[in-house]
This record gives structure tokens, C-alpha cells and sequence, in this order.
């Protein structure tokens, strides 16, 4: 299998065709480029892609849903972009913003990149804009793509990057108008994953895989793991892993009523590994020890 080349902002901007103006970010309005072949590149650097295409589908788990002005997909350092090269060219349409973890540093931008979590979300979960959503972030891009032809000086870094937290300030709220909007879609993921957890727990399973991850359930479900943690989060006001463990000790609670298993019997069959960690878990949820709750059931 051949290797993915690893590129950063300027490498991609040759690639493209695109002066690079900054080498920490670049604003690419692909619109007006020339056709190019198709490429896969490992990145350095963070993207937003905001992709303009008219009536089109994308997935969701594994229902599709039409869309008509456009997605945004966000993409972190070290992921791979593009698809498998061919001898075709093609007209690439939409925008780019790309920035590099080093413009940021010691920025307020900085200690909150881990709260824009989709950056780690699938390609099909990407976020479906409205007309208007569509403008205010094409004017986030030109804000930016106005201080990069502006000559740098000390106001140049703060600004960009006042302008790219905004930009993802703004996806953050729409992230969460389209999980409200997706209603019924993430009612079903719900029901389905409840029943998975179940049926994980009504098997064998436990005790031979031990505890169930947020990972195991969301590519149960097809999606990424953040966007089923961000998913369960809006829906029921826990994270993912709360909602496990509550589930976990639930159902610990009516084997603890079964006298003939030992507790030990009881975690084991759970996926607890250790039972000093099933205990101390049952204290912290339900206020006292598996021993005191079954001698005062």
C-alpha cells in the first residue's frame, strides 16, 4: 500500500494552486482553482471544510437525509483527506479554512479546541447548514481571508484567531440546532443503543469482553464516538459513560437480590474485573456498598 504523504498549509496550497499568504492558516475559496486530480494527504494541520453541494445526500448511522445548501466536515491534525487518486480531474467547489495547531498557542482559542469535539466526528456526520447559517460562516471566511492580505502585525494573530473561534463558535450552535432538528433520528439511535446495552448485559458477553465501551456501542450504531457521546449528552443530559455505568448498576442492583451469587459472582458476571472497582462504583451511584444494599433489600 503506497504511503500517504504527510503535507502542511504550504504544501497543500501548492498542491491546489493557492499563494500561501500565512504559513500557519490559509482561507481557499475552491471555486476558483483549476480542476485537479483527486489525492490523499495526511495533514498537519486543522480544516473546516464548508462544501457547496446542491441536492445531495449524506448518511447518518444508517439512515440518509437530503440536503440542499451545503455541510461543514472538520477535520484534526493527523487525519487523511481527499480520496483514492485516479486519472480523472475534477472541479473542487466550496471553501477551506486551514490553520495549524502553532498559530494558537497562547491563544484563548487554544484551551478550548478540546470542546469543539466535532472535529473528531465522521465525514457522514457532518453538519447540514442552512442559507442563512451559510452566510454567517462565509463571513467568518472572509473576516479571515481580510486579515491575511492585510500586512502582519501584532494585531494579525489575534485577530484570525478571534475570528476562527467565533467561526467554530457558531458550528458548535449549529451542531446543536441540527441534533434538536434530528429529533426523531436521535430517538432511534437511543432506543437502539438502550437495546443494545441491554442485550450486552443479558449475555455472556460481560464475562468474556469485561466492561462495554462509548467506542463498542457507537460502531455498533455506525458513528464515531464523539459524535454518540455529543449525541446521548444533548438527548438525555449524561455522557455516554454515565449512562452506561447507571444502566451497569441497575441491573447490579436486582442480582444483588439473588442471594445464591456471592457479589463476587454478581461483578463478575457484569465485566467487572475487579471487585474493589465494582464497589466502589455501586458506593459512589447508590450512596452505600453492594454488601449494605443487599442486607437492607
Amino acid at each position: 500500500m503506497k504511503k500517504v504523504e504527510r503535507v502542511n498549509i504550504d504544501a497543500y496550497n501548492k498542491y491546489m494552486g493557492v499563494e500561501t499568504l500565512h504559513p500557519l492558516v490559509s482561507i481557499i475559496d475552491f471555486s476558483k482553482l483549476s480542476p485537479i486530480h483527486s489525492f490523499l494527504f495526511n495533514i498537519d494541520f486543522y480544516a473546516v471544510f464548508l462544501k457547496e453541494t446542491k441536492n445531495g445526500t449524506l448518511t447518518y448511522g444508517r439512515q440518509y437525509y437530503d440536503y440542499q445548501e451545503g455541510s461543514i466536515v472538520c477535520i484534526s491534525p493527523g487525519q487523511v483527506i481527499g480520496a483514492e487518486a485516479t486519472e480523472e480531474i475534477f472541479q473542487p467547489q466550496g471553501w477551506g479554512l486551514l490553520f495549524h495547531p502553532d498559530l494558537i498557542v497562547g491563544t484563548p482559542l487554544a484551551t478550548k479546541m478540546k470542546k469543539y469535539t466535532f472535529f473528531a466526528y465522521d465525514v457522514n456526520e457532518a453538519l447540514h447548514l442552512s442559507e442563512r447559517e451559510r452566510h454567517i460562516i462565509l463571513d467568518c471566511f472572509d473576516k479571515i481571508t481580510e486579515e491575511l492580505n492585510h500586512p502582519i502585525d501584532n494585531h494579525s494573530q489575534t485577530l484570525i484567531c478571534v475570528y476562527i473561534e467565533l467561526l467554530l463558535d457558531y458550528c458548535t450552535r449549529f451542531y446543536e440546532r441540527q441534533f434538536i432538528t434530528r429529533k426523531k433520528v436521535n430517538t432511534d439511535l437511543l432506543t437502539r443503543f438502550e437495546k443494545l446495552l441491554h442485550d450486552y448485559f443479558n449475555s455472556r458477553q460481560p464475562m468474556q469482553s469485561g466492561l462495554p465501551t462509548v467506542k463498542y456501542f457507537a460502531s455498533e450504531l455506525c458513528l464515531s464516538p464523539n459524535y454518540f457521546g455529543d449525541l446521548i449528552k444533548k438527548e438525555c443530559g449524561k455522557s455516554a459513560q454515565e449512562y452506561i455505568q447507571d444502566t451497569v448498576i441497575s441491573i447490579a442492583k436486582d442480582r444483588l437480590l439473588d442471594t445464591s451469587k456471592s457479589i463476587g459472582q454478581v461483578a463478575e458476571e457484569l465485566g467487572f474485573q475487579y471487585l474493589p472497582y465494582f464497589s466502589r462504583l455501586f458506593k459512589k451511584r447508590v450512596g452505600m456498598t453492594p454488601g449494605e444494599y443487599r442486607g437492607q433489600a
